[in-house]
């Protein structure tokens, strides 16, 4: 089974999956982190985001394996560093470049191979996996959202500042030339702004127990 999860940056779509993978035992599968993985190379290997060939080869020679639900990179655990402010502000370029998209779609697929799985994240449900037995796409408004991030306390920036990066976030993934954030028309569609985790939890696995 594939429960695929779509929706812009903040809307809780990690948390939300995380909690259903365990309700209806599921493997969990964030794509983010595949795109955050690279960015952080990225950032490691001091390489500027206009020097897009040299991202794609990083890219190419990074093997993905998922154990025990974390990334790996090159069989080193690496989900501890993938949420800073720095990685944060690059990782919707980087996400943006066609190739690299390709690279990603590929290794989420091999990756989660004969699985059972419940994966988030944008052009998911429209790109990755267009033939998901379910598809939901999660939304709030950007005020919402920055504030659930804020409250987080895992990031050094103010509320404000929070907003306005979600703002440009969202533009960059709807402008994107491949994979740019819509919402698929066969997609259980949720507005979580008045909702608990667990309100939207309910409505969905009540979806997962009709399939």
């Amino acid at each position: 089974m594939i429960v695929a999860i779509d929706g812009p940056a903040g809307v809780g779509k990690s948390t939300i999956a995380k909690k259903i993978a365990k309700r209806a035992s599921l493997f969990y599968v964030n794509s983010g982190n595949f795109y955050r993985a690279i960015t952080l190379d990225v950032i490691k290997n001091g390489i500027a985001m206009t020097e897009t060939d040299l991202i794609i080869d990083i890219a190419k020679k990074i093997k993905f394996s998922l154990i025990n639900e974390k990334l790996h990179v090159n069989n080193v655990i690496i989900e501890n560093k993938l949420h800073s402010d720095t990685v944060d502000g690059l990782v919707a370029q980087i996400s943006s470049i066609v190739n690299i998209r390709k690279l990603v779609n590929t290794a989420i697929r091999k990756t989660t191979e004969s699985m059972n799985i419940i994966v988030e994240g944008r052009d998911i449900t429209t790109v990755v996996f267009p033939n998901a037995d379910l598809k939901v796409y999660l939304d709030a408004s950007v005020e919402t959202r920055a504030a659930r991030r804020y409250n987080q306390g895992v990031s050094n920036l103010s509320l404000d500042e929070i907003e306005k990066a979600i703002r440009i976030r969202d533009q960059i993934d709807k402008s994107k030339p491949e994979g740019s954030l819509k919402i698929s028309s066969d997609a259980l569609y949720l507005d979580t702004s008045d909702l608990t985790i667990d309100e939207v939890c309910d409505k969905v696995l009540q979806k997962i127990s009709s399939i």
